[in-house]
């Protein structure tokens, strides 16, 4: 991952996956952050290339064109 930010713009959140669930075509993956919960949705088949599984050390890559704000 060192050379990995100098071509791109990501935040990234070490973590642990917390819950998965599976769908036909896409997968709802939670990942267990030391910040919280990062949620993601990606294809059920990247789910099963990349062998995830509860428990699984994995890195979450943010990457947004633009920031919200929302009133605490």
């Amino acid at each position: 991952m060192e050379g990995f930010h100098k071509y791109f713009s990501f935040t990234c959140f070490k973590g642990k996956v917390k819950e998965i669930i599976r769908g036909d075509v896409v997968s709802e993956i939670d990942v267990e952050t030391p910040w919280g919960i990062v949620t993601s949705v990606i294809t059920t088949r990247s789910v099963d290339q990349l062998e995830l599984k509860i428990g699984s050390d994995v890195v979450a890559l943010v990457k947004s064109t633009e920031v919200s704000i929302a009133k605490l």
